[in-house]
């Protein structure tokens, strides 16, 4: 029973980080990044998620996945120009104005708070 504890728990703590990132990273590009637009090209094979080419400020031509799958509010077809942040030290890291998805960080969040206090009451009433 202790190791399922223990597991539970660190297993927690890993979601918990990795939601707390997301929201970090989001949060750093889209206030400190460079805006610029976007041109939206199709998906390479077996991905979803298509390619956004854009110049940098220093007039670099980057080329890199879109940080979040097409939507109904967001559909990224093919030839369009979306609006993205990317950030001045490494462009690939790009945000896609609007299509910042918080709230899948926050239930990252919230379920490693869940397992981490699942964890630790299960350590606390071990039998």
């Amino acid at each position: 029973m202790v190791v399922l504890a223990a597991f539970t728990f660190l297993g927690g703590l890993v979601a918990i980080l990795a939601g707390a990132y997301g929201l970090r990273r989001t949060r750093r590009i889209s206030e400190a990044g460079r805006v610029t637009q976007a041109l939206v090209k199709p998906p390479p094979t077996g991905s979803e998620r298509p390619l956004l080419q854009f110049e940098t400020h220093d007039g670099r031509v980057v080329e890199v996945p879109s940080p979040a799958p097409p939507t109904r509010r967001l559909p990224l077809p093919a030839g369009g120009l979306v609006g993205i942040a990317y950030d001045v030290d490494d462009p690939r890291e790009t945000v896609l104005i609007g299509g910042e998805r918080p709230a899948l960080d926050w239930v990252f969040v919230a379920a490693g708070v869940a397992l981490a206090v699942l964890g630790a009451v299960l350590a606390v009433t071990r039998r």
